[in-house]
């Protein structure tokens, strides 16, 4: 049978397709379905390729999904991998960087423990408490 519309989205997104994820977004692929891993397209995106994660936030990606394992949001993946430009145009479609995961971590703890300066002074200026744990 034909892989749901999801699967094929999810997998061109983890590649970094940027032309085959328009064509799937064109085809009726939803940008906030799950593959069958339980995961967003953004969720699974090469989050180093800012193009590719722009074009799905403007097309509606929620930048606040969490991971079903530890409550993770994409932001915490972009600040933790030193993701700048990711992690930018996150705060710029609304990603609220104040969501802790399920060990109380914010983004920008993540990013302080992996040593991402640049990260660190971006999300400084957008959290509510950065000494605050849950």
């Amino acid at each position: 049978p034909p892989l749901p519309l999801q699967n094929l989205l999810c997998s061109a997104s983890a590649r970094g397709d940027l032309r085959r994820v328009l064509l799937l977004l064109q085809a009726g692929a939803d940008i906030n379905g799950q593959n069958k891993f339980k995961r967003t397209a953004l969720q699974v995106a090469m989050l180093g390729n800012t193009p590719l994660v722009e074009a799905l936030l403007a097309a509606g990606a929620n930048p606040d999904a969490r991971d079903p394992l530890l409550n993770l949001t994409v932001t915490h993946d972009a600040a933790r991998e030193g993701f700048v430009d990711t992690v930018r145009a996150l705060i710029a479609h609304g990603a609220d960087v104040n969501l802790a995961d399920d060990r109380g971590n914010l983004p920008l703890h993540l990013a302080q423990r992996e040593g991402h300066a640049e990260v660190v002074q971006l999300l400084l200026g957008h959290t509510a408490d950065p000494g605050a744990t849950i």
